[in-house]
């Protein structure tokens, strides 16, 4: 009777201990996940310039977004460097690029949910394989109402040394990088982008 009182005390043990570790196992997962749902820090590797005018500063190791010149869907040219002041987000996109459609439902309703963030969405208009109208006839058919721009001189694809599409950049207001991720972004990536950069001077 021992012996069974004994197997079964130590059975009841094992599965307490096996029950622990599993629920161990799916708190780490779970945190994992929503950690993992933020982009990575932004690293400096790429970026061109210093202070102002992007990379690392002499004091800090804060990076700057290299400014630009870009123009607003009426043609007209502007600076990045105008958007000083607001969060910006902003992203490197071209209407023959799959990723990028499947990720912009999600900026179109992010930028309506978010006032106080400037989402610049950035076309990589090369003349060749996406011209302003090819951009401009996507962007209208599928009625999306985020601001558009166009990167016409691609000055902004070399100062970001951007490798592939789509691109996302998250900049607080003082025009520091919070993150950036290359490729697709979720729905929760964005957000938690976005949470890097809202109300931060």
């Amino acid at each position: 009777m021992k012996g069974i009182f004994k197997w079964a005390i130590t059975a009841i043990v094992l599965a307490v201990v096996v029950e622990c570790i599993v629920l161990i196992s799916m708190r780490d997962k779970l945190s994992n996940r929503k950690e993992n749902a933020k982009p990575r820090a932004i690293v400096t590797e790429g970026l061109v310039g210093n202070g102002e005018n992007g990379g690392k500063t002499e004091k800090s190791a804060e990076v700057y977004a290299p400014d630009f010149t870009l123009l607003d869907y009426n043609g007209n040219e502007i600076k990045f460097s105008d958007f000083k002041g607001k969060p910006v987000v902003l992203n490197f996109w071209a209407s023959w690029c799959y990723y990028c459609k499947v990720e912009m439902p999600y900026f179109d309703s992010a930028s309506g949910k978010y006032k106080d963030i400037q989402f610049v969405m950035l076309n990589v208009t090369d003349g060749k394989s996406e011209t302003v109208e090819s951009a401009k006839s996507y962007i209208e058919g599928e009625g999306y109402t985020f601001d558009v721009f166009f990167d016409t001189s691609l000055e902004a694809v070399e100062k970001y040394n951007i490798q592939g599409y789509p691109t996302t950049y998250f900049i607080d207001a003082e025009g520091r990088v919070a993150a950036y991720k290359v490729g697709m972004l979720t729905e929760e990536e964005l957000e938690g982008g976005i949470e890097l950069i809202a109300g931060k001077g």
